[in-house]
């Protein structure tokens, strides 16, 4: 999806906090990640691995995931077993809010689907969860780990104003953006590995900004497809660049300044997380394996800073 004009024209940004992600998984861990189901290099279905031919609701939300946020499925394989299951939950939750902006015609029937989760959500808490597989799923994680209901109903409220399908009018609406999704999600992920410290918590913060900044750079090509562009407007007329010069895939100086300044704030988001990890504790560190794996992003500061 990156690799267009903006993995073109930028190198390589690595999302490594130091003390967390830069930590090398312990020896093995990758290959026994590789056996676990739907890491197998035949690339046979999990139903097949597993040998079962009718999916439980656990199946369904793990294959979800592997077939929509790859990545985010890597990662929750190598948390411990106990917090497992309920991570493929949280992530195919936040897949099933995330597809529903490309996934309708009509923002009245995308409001529709939010309102649906936000019910979902209020049952799960009442202990009556409707009988589809993910809200079943995310029930059971839930009761297991006690999860706080404010950060699931955040990430529902960004999703839906996300439906408007304007472009962040300023970095400060991105950062918001991402801090009540993807930072809302990493602290889900803390309460599930059990770690519920105010270090963490601030770690978190700046982790998922700087993902959410990150994302939005990489999906730009993608958006760009469908002839939208989402970068904050006020970066973009800083350096005098339109619309047109992204849909356009202008490679111009003044395009790579834009994607130079946006990355350079998940730099820094970066680098304040980084000033947390001697507090963090190593309980909490899985929760973060997403800023390692996603090494690879559209923009990087300090090989675009080299050509200028």
């Amino acid at each position: 999806m990156a690799a267009s004009v903006l993995g073109s024209a930028c190198g390589p940004l690595r999302l490594a906090v130091a003390g967390m992600g830069r930590r090398r998984p312990p020896r093995g861990l990758w290959a026994r990640a590789r056996r676990l189901p739907g890491l197998a290099g035949s690339g046979r279905s999990v139903a097949a691995a597993s040998g079962s031919g009718a999916w439980g609701t656990d199946r369904y939300c793990l294959e979800l995931l592997r077939k929509r946020d790859y990545e985010g499925y890597l990662c929750s394989l190598l948390l411990p077993a106990e917090s497992r299951s309920s991570a493929f939950a949280l992530r195919a939750f936040n897949v099933e809010l995330a597809q529903v902006k490309d996934s309708v015609s009509e923002k009245t029937i995308g409001l529709m689907r939010m309102e649906f989760w936000k019910k979902t959500v209020d049952d799960i808490y009442c202990d009556s969860p409707p009988q589809q597989p993910v809200a079943l799923e995310l029930w059971k994680a839930v009761k297991r780990h006690n999860l706080t209901k404010r950060w699931l109903m955040k990430i529902i409220d960004e999703r839906e104003k996300n439906l408007d399908d304007k472009a962040y009018r300023n970095i400060q609406e991105l950062e918001n953006y991402a801090e009540n999704t993807q930072s809302s999600l990493l602290y889900l992920t803390l309460e599930i590995l059990g770690v519920r410290d105010l270090h963490a918590d601030h770690a978190a913060s700046h982790i998922g900004k700087a993902q959410g900044i990150v994302t939005c750079l990489r999906a730009t090509p993608y958006h760009g497809s469908r002839r939208r562009v989402f970068l904050p407007m006020d970066i973009c007329m800083l350096h005098g660049v339109s619309q047109e010069d992204f849909l356009r895939k202008n490679q111009d100086k003044n395009v790579r300044d834009v994607i130079y300044d946006i990355a350079s704030q998940a730099h820094l988001h970066l680098k304040h997380a980084r000033s947390f990890h001697k507090s963090v504790p190593v309980k909490a560190f899985p929760a973060f394996l997403q800023t390692r794996i996603r090494s690879r992003a559209s923009a990087g500061s300090h090989s675009l800073s080299c050509r200028h």
